[in-house]
């Protein structure tokens, strides 16, 4: 094992120049492997002390360079292997994982050497608890790429030479379209469940997240399940993570996976029909009622009290 090397390995994402700060403290010299356009690699080349670049992807996605990837990583055998936590960030950490017969960590808070060992402290069931992991030899990491780095180009990009592979090519770009909203910059979020019976009556909690001043969020069944509301307003385990000031939970029964996404809160309010729900034992207010009689009457509270 090279231990004097860390290496990131980079999708089609300029922003990814973020990884170098966390691979240069897990070695002296940072190799970035780019597996993208040309201006991908001169913009690690502003941060890493190597660039080596697969070449213009054409019509292939970038995840069919992960084989390629792999293989030069594989072979330098270096003492981490840093990549981003997009879907095609993770495709090629999966196929260096493979490679090197070493698993893929990710919820990653901190990383350090001890030794010879790569320490990382993960954040486990949902954010409930914090787990340190010591990896020996190779460690492979999926982190947040964090803010992007610019300077001066201090390396050269080597191209090197990285086959595709055969078959695979992008046949449609279809852009996502998003809900434009941002839960962890909003003081107030009201959220609401699977206590809410059909999809026109959004506009209740919308009314009062309004009256609030505040956003919109919800529950997983109701962004991935009947999809009455978009993904971005999501909020649980695998959704958003959020700490305003003040939650309201409209209908919601205050399970785990939905509860550790606001355990930043600072003032959790709850209404619920069912007296013995969960978000009642981790609420600081609750009110026990039909969300159909407590919010409009909640909402017409707040417009005459403006």
């Amino acid at each position: 094992m090279n231990t004097t090397q860390s290496w990131i390995v980079v999708a089609d994402d300029a922003a990814a120049t973020g990884l170098v700060g966390a691979a240069r403290t897990l070695g002296t010299e940072v190799v970035a492997v780019v597996a993208g356009r040309r201006e991908v690699a001169d913009a690690l080349a502003t941060a890493a002390d190597r660039v080596l670049w697969l070449g213009e992807p054409g019509e292939a996605p970038v995840e069919a360079f992960a084989p390629a990837v792999a293989a030069l990583v594989a072979q330098a055998a270096p003492r981490a292997v840093v990549g981003a936590t997009t879907p095609s960030g993770r495709a090629l950490l999966g196929a260096v994982g493979a490679a090197l017969q070493a698993p893929v960590l990710s919820g990653i808070g901190t990383v350090e050497l001890s030794g010879d060992q790569v320490v990382v402290t993960r954040s486990v069931l949902g954010g409930v608890s914090e787990h340190r992991t010591g990896v020996e030899g190779t460690a492979v990491l999926a982190v947040d790429a964090g803010a992007a780095v610019s300077g001066t180009p201090a390396a050269a990009v080597e191209e090197v030479a990285g086959e595709a592979l055969a078959g695979a090519r992008v046949t449609e770009v279809r852009p996502r379209e998003r809900a434009g909203v941002n839960l962890g910059a909003a003081r107030t979020v009201v959220a609401v469940g699977r206590g809410l019976k059909a999809r026109e009556d959004v506009a209740l909690l919308t009314e009062l997240a309004g009256a609030f001043g505040g956003e919109l969020a919800c529950s997983r069944p109701l962004a991935e399940g009947v999809d009455w509301l978009p993904k971005e307003r999501y909020i649980g385990i695998s959704g958003q993570h959020i700490a305003p000031e003040l939650y309201v939970a409209v209908g919601i029964s205050g399970q785990l996976q939905h509860m550790v996404g606001v355990r930043e809160a600072g003032v959790i309010v709850a209404v619920n029909s069912d007296k013995n729900a969960p978000v009642f034992s981790q609420c600081d207010y609750g009110v026990v009622g039909d969300l159909y009689q407590v919010v409009p009457a909640l909402t017409a509270a707040l417009k005459g009290g403006a």
